[in-house]
């Protein structure tokens, strides 16, 4: 039992070293300031020059032409044949939308017996910024 204790009280001692060791080393560690110099600006060249291929990428634009909310137990309710009513008068123009900011405004048409949306404003930076689907 005595070789027990002895073996527990060296392990600690062990434990008690090694914590003091990693204090010291944390003590010496020092934080030095480095100056940087100033970037030469240059001509863009290379492949990175342009980012004109930008202007081919395609982008999702959703249009909204109105929206309600419903409880739960409604919804499960719909089928076939259901009409929700929505909160836009038919006569307002419709909301188009990039990613969730409205950008536009425009009428609903038709084309080719598919629907088609004629934009009646683009809206301003500060008009678009912040706006949520509402």
């Amino acid at each position: 039992m005595a070789e027990t204790t002895q073996a527990v009280e060296e392990k600690t001692e062990e434990q008690q070293d090694q914590q003091n060791q990693i204090g010291r080393e944390d003590s010496k560690t020092q934080a030095q300031s480095v100056e940087f110099s100033e970037a030469a600006q240059t001509k863009a060249t290379g492949p990175g020059a342009s980012i004109d291929f930008l202007l081919d990428i395609d982008v999702p634009v959703t249009v909204a032409i109105g929206r309600t909310e419903i409880p739960i137990q409604r919804l499960l309710q719909l089928g076939p044949g259901s009409v929700l009513t929505l909160d836009k008068p038919i006569d307002a123009p419709a909301d188009l939308y990039l990613k969730d900011t409205r950008f536009a405004t425009g009428n609903i048409v038709i084309v080719e017996d598919r629907f088609a949306v004629r934009i009646k404003e683009i809206l301003g930076t500060g008009a678009a910024v912040g706006v949520n689907k509402e």
